[in-house]
């Protein structure tokens, strides 16, 4: 057989994961806002004596990290796409800068607790009209940081919304803007009730919040990472797409997540009157995104028979 003709049967495992993502610039320019206002918080927290007001500073020290590490895995992604050392693309560096951003958002959470309950044992005294200027612009700020990133996040695009990268980032400023709400309603109340409590106590349950959202997206990702199954409900639309054609049968069945958006299936059919595999890939959904599919096809008699005797129950031995 001459390499033309197999040339035929290639195909690159890029999936489209060369080109540059819009979450990625929007990520750059979400960096610069959180970094420098990080600075701004942290200074001013430790001048003032607001905890709600360094914590916030902290939290955005973290996601300044995190949101680092996201843009370092788009551009991983992007300038490893056609590496053939990966067996399906580097889609799945996506997933794992989700995963770190996830495993820094609980940390920081405890560090946030663990200072906020210190604080509350141990109070000090609040500059409350500068902590509280400081707290407003840091609101604006993430606010804007929200927006920018939310506009892509909340979109419609299919690849965008399983971007495990982006829902890190996004979080990120989400965690933000909380603290540093949570941190204007902790200070007001110092100010015009005597509440100070109310300062650490903020700290503690923005600490919580945040403990949440990394729980939910480390599931998330751990999920693509360790490949798991797509859920019942694909794997029932597909083998009911490919038992649709004739006596086919579906012996063996995978689906799991290997790029943002996109799936790889591998489906073993078995059937009395065989068609090439071509024939079985045109029946899936194609609104799934299966982008790397792998039919393979077996020729037997009574399929049926077959079918129920695999769904059947085995019997039990009789007791004399």
């Amino acid at each position: 057989m001459h390499r033309e003709e197999i040339e035929a049967w290639e195909h690159d495992h890029t999936f489209g994961q060369d080109m540059k993502r819009p979450g990625e610039r929007r990520t750059h320019i979400v960096i610069a806002l959180t970094a420098a206002m990080m600075v701004v918080e942290v200074v001013a927290g430790l001048a003032f004596g607001s905890m709600a007001l360094l914590a916030d500073g902290l939290h955005m020290a973290s996601h300044a990290c995190a949101l680092t590490i996201s843009a370092l895995a788009y551009l991983y992604t992007r300038r490893h796409a056609h590496n053939t050392e990966f067996s399906f693309g580097a889609g799945k560096m996506n997933a794992l800068g989700g995963f770190t951003g996830a495993v820094l958002l609980a940390v920081i959470a405890v560090m946030m607790g663990w200072e906020s309950v210190e604080r509350i044992l141990s109070p000090v005294g609040i500059a409350f009209n500068q902590a509280i200027a400081v707290t407003v612009v840091g609101l604006a700020v993430n606010g804007a940081c929200v927006v920018i990133l939310g506009r892509q996040h909340e979109g419609h695009d299919h690849h965008h919304k399983h971007d495990h990268n982006l829902r890190s980032a996004y979080l990120h400023v989400l965690a933000d803007a909380l603290t540093s709400l949570l941190a204007i309603f902790a200070l007001l109340a110092g100010k015009y009730y005597g509440l100070n409590w109310m300062d650490p106590a903020m700290g503690v349950v923005g600490a919580v919040l945040v403990a949440r959202w990394s729980v939910g997206l480390l599931r998330t990702t751990a999920a693509v990472l360790l490949d798991k199954q797509a859920p019942p409900s694909v794997q029932e639309r597909v083998r009911s797409a490919l038992e649709a054609d004739g006596d086919a049968r579906v012996a063996d069945l995978h689906i799991w997540a290997i790029a943002p958006g996109l799936q790889s299936i591998v489906a073993s059919v078995v059937t009395s009157q065989p068609q090439p595999p071509e024939h079985y890939k045109r029946l899936l959904p194609q609104d799934l995104h299966l982008a790397h599919q792998t039919i393979e096809v077996h020729r037997c008699r009574d399929v049926h028979a077959l079918h129920d005797a695999a769904a059947k129950p085995p019997s039990q031995p009789s007791v004399v």
